[in-house]
């Protein structure tokens, strides 16, 4: 086998700050970082900036840097490939190539908030820097079980406002009046919110 990094070798390309996006990754002083959120502020007078909070992917330390929207900034390559969830536990959580079987296992703190919607046999994206996941993109829906919510109350039309409810991986949503506990619900996974109840 080819040493892995001869093939994953930092490939880097001047962009300018205003077309960075979440989950890219930029090399600032020599060290690499993942973007964490990226916003476009235009203010009233002056010039827009692009402000970044990033995490050094070598410790974890996190930055916010801005720069001038037309700014250029060294981007690193990074490969994105569908991994599928297999387990967590005190090393990680662990994703597997389906093409080539070779396990990952990725930090807590690049999961984040996805961290509760990961199921078993999932489909994610993984970005992968030199061996490493750095970022994790979920699907834009998946399906879960209502665990806690108020009984249907007699009188309450379909179109009365959102209840309460607790899915079966511990996120709070609202759902409409007719769903009841034991029912499976597709939800956004970027906000938990309710689409629809699920066909199967």
């Amino acid at each position: 086998m080819f040493g892995r990094n001869t093939i994953l070798e930092s490939r880097l390309v001047k962009v300018i700050a205003s077309s960075l996006r979440k989950g890219n990754v930029v090399e600032k002083d020599g060290k690499l970082y993942v973007i964490l959120s990226a916003e476009n502020i235009h203010p009233g007078k002056g010039t827009p900036v692009t402000q970044l909070d990033m995490r050094r992917i070598s410790d974890g330390v996190k930055i916010s840097e801005r720069y001038r929207t037309t700014e250029q900034v060294e981007r690193a390559h990074v490969e994105d490939r569908e991994h599928t969830f297999l387990y967590a536990d005190g090393e990680g959580f662990h994703f597997m190539n389906p093409e080539s079987y070779d396990q990952l296992a990725v930090s807590e703190d690049v999961i984040g908030d996805s961290a509760p919607y990961l199921q078993e046999g999932m489909s994610v994206t993984l970005s992968v820097h030199d061996g490493v996941g750095i970022a994790l993109e979920l699907p834009q829906r998946a399906i879960y079980e209502v665990v806690e919510t108020e009984p249907v109350t007699k009188g309450q039309t379909a179109s009365s406002s959102y209840k309460p409810a607790i899915l079966s991986n511990g996120v709070k949503t609202g759902v409409p009046p007719h769903i009841t506990v034991g029912t499976r619900i597709v939800v956004h996974t970027a906000d938990g919110s309710y689409v629809e109840r699920a066909k199967d």
